[in-house]
């Protein structure tokens, strides 16, 4: 079940939404975890039982990393840690590391290990993460342990960010397992922030992928330089509003629920560096490596060498993290390097050269580094760099591009280009201000705006909820990690 599914829309959220504000307050957490349980179940009740596996598991390595009467804490946390990392390391990667070493095997001339086919259970990536920076926070003592069972299972189950983040970090969660503030302006900003990740997703993610999808899947011996151009810049939007219109999605639906969870992207492509692009791009992820790995390797303070090796570490995991493929991995490791660069001396003369230069030599990495996140293996994404630099003597088909970007894809990708520049927020921000004057001079303003803002969401809702009835193309980019 996915947020941009009409069954998600019109019977899960609205049935959970409200049992859990029909039932009293003692009761909430409890409801949601099990709307929770019930959530993951749908995609495949079987993996249901590594998520609870995972929850009683931590529960009880936390309450022993907690004990004060526990001397070992340390080795309890290693014990946790590990069966965590053990847990991911099967279902998300064992069919890797059986390929890998079969090829090798292969090579050898060596009998192959038996392939077996493990499914990737939905956010494993995300749950397990979150489960580790529970056990970390506590063993640092950042955090009590947490006693409430129900509690925990929440925070690790929590539908809103289970299958597509947020990374909720537990300290950043805590209190608010226990203790949180429901309000109207609360509950409507949730509806409003939800709303548009929804549009985000359906209208441009959508739209760019069917372009990306497109392009991607063309036999090299078809693709021209313009096609293959189009193919990336559109996999470009997509990625980031299928990321980021996921994230939107599920911090409009925490503050339903009474949570406030941290922003997870700060329009990464306005970045000027590739360092500015990971404190903007997937925040939750890119400090939950620093916190967890980065600095606990030793961050800067060992020397340069050391701080380029944590940095080479810390991008080859990311890039390890996102799939169980030698694409991704390349990926992470791209970014690593582009990092180490500007710290061995480029972010200086970055600094002295027009912005303009600095934008267009961000943006020219990152869309140059989505190829190998997108292309299927190195064979692919040699192909398409190929087909980019204009290595082929193949012709565009105009009437091929106009079959594709027609008059709907040219408004959604001018809407998606706009959005990702950071063009809406700074018209929202001026009429506010605008408004704001007004409404000092006219009272009947202050009713008129919040109701001008409801008619809207009504209408985002209405178009995003035709626009899925009469489009069956809705693509889940997680599965993939």
């Amino acid at each position: 079940m996915i947020f941009s599914s009409l069954i998600f829309l019109f019977l899960f959220l609205p049935t959970v939404l409200t049992g859990f504000y029909l039932l009293n307050a003692r009761y909430r957490n409890g409801f949601l975890f099990l709307s929770s349980l019930l959530f993951f179940a749908w995609g495949g009740a079987s993996y249901s039982i590594i998520l609870v596996a995972s929850i009683v598991m931590n529960y009880f390595c936390g309450k022993l990393i907690g004990s004060d009467n526990s001397k070992p804490r340390k080795l309890y946390l290693g014990i946790g840690v590990s069966i965590n990392l053990l847990l991911l390391g099967v279902f998300k990667y064992a069919n890797f590391f059986i390929e890998n070493i079969n090829d090798l095997f292969s090579w050898l001339e060596l009998p192959t290990v038996t392939q077996t086919n493990i499914l990737l259970p939905v956010g494993i990536s995300f749950y397990t993460f979150q489960a580790i920076s529970y056990l970390i926070d506590v063993y640092r003592k950042e955090v009590e342990t947490q006693k409430n069972f129900i509690n925990l299972g929440l925070y690790i189950s929590l539908f809103p960010q289970l299958i597509a983040g947020p990374i909720v970090r537990y300290h950043d969660i805590s209190l608010q397992l226990s203790s949180r503030i429901y309000s109207y302006k609360k509950f409507s900003s949730g509806v409003m922030r939800f709303t548009i990740g929804m549009a985000k997703k359906v209208f441009i993610a959508n739209n760019m992928a069917i372009i990306a999808d497109h392009f991607f899947g063309m036999e090299s011996s078809e693709l021209s330089t313009v096609y293959a151009w189009l193919g990336i810049i559109a996999y470009t939007l997509q990625i980031y509003y299928d990321f980021a219109g996921y994230s939107d999605m599920a911090i409009g639906l925490g503050r339903m629920f009474g949570f406030q969870f941290l922003e997870n992207f700060n329009f990464p492509y306005i970045a000027k560096s590739l360092t500015e692009f990971w404190r903007r791009w997937h925040i939750s992820l890119s400090s939950w490596f620093k916190d967890y790995l980065y600095i606990p390797l030793g961050g800067n303070r060992k020397g340069k060498n050391r701080t380029y090796l944590n940095l080479f570490i810390v991008f080859f995991v990311t890039g390890f993290w996102h799939g169980s493929s030698w694409n991704f991995i390349a990926w992470g490791l791209l970014h690593g390097a582009f990092l180490i660069i500007e710290r061995v001396g480029f972010q200086r003369i970055l600094e002295k050269i027009p912005i303009i230069i600095r934008y267009s030599y961000t943006l020219f990495v990152v869309i140059i580094a989505w190829v190998l996140f997108r292309a299927n293996n190195f064979s692919h994404a040699w192909e398409y760099y190929k087909a980019m630099f204009g290595w082929t003597d193949i012709a565009t088909d105009k009437l091929e591009i106009f079959q594709y970007v027609n008059y709907e894809i040219t408004f959604f990708f001018t809407i998606g280009v706009l959005g990702a520049f950071n063009f809406f927020p700074f018209v929202y921000k001026m009429s506010n201000r605008f408004f704001g004057k007004i409404m000092n001079s006219y009272t009947c303003i202050e009713i008129v705006f919040p109701i001008l803002k409801a008619l809207f969401v009504f209408a985002v809702l209405l178009a995003t909820t035709g626009y899925l009835l009469s489009n069956s193309y809705n693509p889940f980019i997680y599965y993939r990690f």
